[in-house]
């Protein structure tokens, strides 16, 4: 109906700044900072109710759909598995056109923590982008949930390092970044997601090494300079 109105009086349906995809730890996270940076937000996951379930605890007129919907946001992070994002990308089609995906998955050997499991002269950004019919920004690999959340880790900004091809893309993610109360740190081409998932499965190793009990997930990451 509000489509139909719009039509009517010739004025544009407003887009979503920024569809999250998935309604776990990461996702609550990303909202929280989409919200903390003034952005409009959309939730989106393959279980609806739980989507909607989000939405309505983040409220300030958080929206969700289901995962198979096209997003409404200009900006898609996709707060899911490695492979989920293959098929997501894959499934959505030109719907994505237009849009910016974020990826920030990390394609880990969780039996092991010791490899990841994209061949080595990949990543999953890349892997992803050759799916996607949007450019893709990989971002926030290397944040965990809980410092995300409060958008510092040890009484400072976190650091988000920003890996993409495309410069306009990058750009808006790194405006969000910026307006988030991060530090985006741009690290060059998406063939540098390598070195980000690399850096990131050492420290994921790091926090179920037994010799390092203090870690437990809630570490970040901090360039001085």
């Amino acid at each position: 109906m509000n489509r139909l109105f719009a039509r009517l009086f010739k004025q544009k349906v407003p887009m979503t700044d920024i569809s999250i995809l998935g309604t776990g730890n990461m996702a609550k996270a990303l909202a929280t900072r989409a919200l903390a940076a003034g952005r409009s937000l959309q939730i989106q996951a393959r279980d609806e109710a739980k989507a909607a379930a989000l939405a309505a605890e983040l409220g300030a007129g958080v929206t969700s759909a289901a995962l198979t919907e096209a997003p409404a946001g200009r900006v898609v992070i996709a707060a899911l598995p490695f492979d989920a994002i293959v098929e997501y990308a894959t499934a959505q089609g030109q719907a994505l056109s237009g849009k910016v995906l974020v990826d920030l998955s990390n394609p880990v050997d969780f039996a092991t923590f010791d490899a990841l499991t994209v061949p080595a002269d990949s990543s999953a950004a890349q892997v992803i982008a050759a799916a996607s019919a949007a450019p893709v920004v990989k971002a926030f690999n290397t944040t965990f949930a809980g410092p995300l959340t409060a958008g510092e880790g040890y009484g400072a900004p976190l650091d988000v390092f920003v890996a993409a091809d495309d410069a306009e893309a990058a750009a808006l993610v790194s405006a969000f970044i910026a307006d988030a109360g991060l530090r985006p740190l741009p690290v060059g081409g998406l063939h540098h997601a390598r070195e980000l998932e690399g850096m990131q499965l050492l420290v994921m190793a790091m926090q179920v090494n037994e010799a390092l009990p203090t870690f437990q997930w809630g570490t970040s990451l901090k360039v001085l300079g």
